[in-house]
């Protein structure tokens, strides 16, 4: 009997104990995907390397293994402001803090260094399911005009072991679809803003592609004789954007990247109340000018550095 990939179910639930199995299930952990992907066993094998009086190889031994995944969800709110969205744990397992916040109700996603969760995911591929035990991982941030705003997350597990079960029978209500990179849905990035309380102001605007974020997670695999784990050791966020400049605004900024100047940046997706999601990074660095073709327009492109200033501060995203 055939299996399909349309036919791919996964569930992920922060652990209260890391590497121990959160037991996930589908009612109340299934996370809306695309564009996923599983490594079954990823092995360190150890080859043998005998010789034996003729050419030809030697089995392998299986190594110390551990699990990768990938896979992508939507970034959008949750609908009502002050509750967290339904991503929400798949972030925490990046080494990111979930900050539910009054007056106005809000919840901010922020880096943390210490104090490091953990998750379980199961893995369902049609009738086989595979368990990731204490999952960290990285996110990438992708909001570019003409898409959908979207998190990319790569995690690694410990093996947790693989069986012929059937499929969890997910619910997704609380996924809300995202709003369309479009000028009408979005405050473009804004270099100079400022953040308080769930509002940016100040700065200065402009017209953009969009912007694509990665968190920068150093995700390691660890396998000792007597135990595997998955740990988080470093963290440097980088991003991309593509500006539409004048040409005084251009020689500007570059003055800003030989200068090695920091400023604050902004970005918002979304308008109403429950689904607007804000991005801010108190100091980035724009690095690596480049020309870019946009149709034939002149676009100019960054690379980014985000920089902390005094700790677990280079980025927030609040959902509004």
């Amino acid at each position: 009997m055939p299996r399909y990939i349309r036919n791919t179910v996964i569930l992920l639930k922060n652990e209260v104990t890391a590497g121990t199995d959160a037991v996930p299930t589908g009612a109340a952990n299934a996370l809306l995907v695309s564009d996923m992907s599983i490594a079954p066993l990823d092995a360190q094998n150890v080859d043998r390397n005998l010789m034996r009086g003729y050419f030809g190889a030697s089995e392998q031994l299986v190594g110390v293994a551990s699990v990768k995944a990938s896979f992508t969800l939507e970034l959008a709110g949750s609908g009502a402001a002050g509750t967290a969205p339904a991503w929400g744990a798949a972030m925490q397992a990046c080494a990111i803090a979930e900050g539910i916040l009054a007056t106005p109700a809000r919840v901010e996603y922020t880096p943390v260094s210490s104090s490091l969760k953990t998750a379980t995911v199961y893995y369902y591929d049609d009738g086989v399911l595979h368990k990731l035990l204490g999952v960290m991982g990285n996110v990438t941030l992708s909001a570019k005009v003409g898409e959908r705003p979207v998190l990319k997350f790569d995690v690694v597990g410990v093996d947790g072991g693989v069986t012929a079960t059937a499929n969890a029978t997910p619910t997704y209500t609380a996924w809300k679809a995202p709003v369309a990179m479009k000028m009408s849905n979005v405050v473009d990035v804004t270099l100079g803003a400022s953040y308080a309380t769930g509002a940016l102001s100040g700065g200065t605007a402009y017209s953009s592609s969009g912007i694509e974020i990665n968190l920068g997670n150093s995700v390691n695999f660890t396998a000792l004789l007597g135990s595997e784990t998955v740990d988080i050791t470093d963290r440097q966020v980088t991003g991309s954007t593509e500006l539409d400049l004048t040409a005084a605004q251009e020689v500007t900024l570059m003055t800003s990247v030989k200068a090695n100047t920091l400023q604050s940046l902004g970005f918002t997706i979304g308008t109403a109340t429950g689904y607007k999601m804000i991005i801010h990074a108190p100091a980035v660095q724009l690095i690596n000018p480049k020309k870019v073709d946009k149709n034939g327009r002149r676009l100019i492109g960054f690379d980014m550095r985000f920089v902390p200033q005094s700790g677990n501060d280079e980025f927030r995203l609040a959902c509004v």
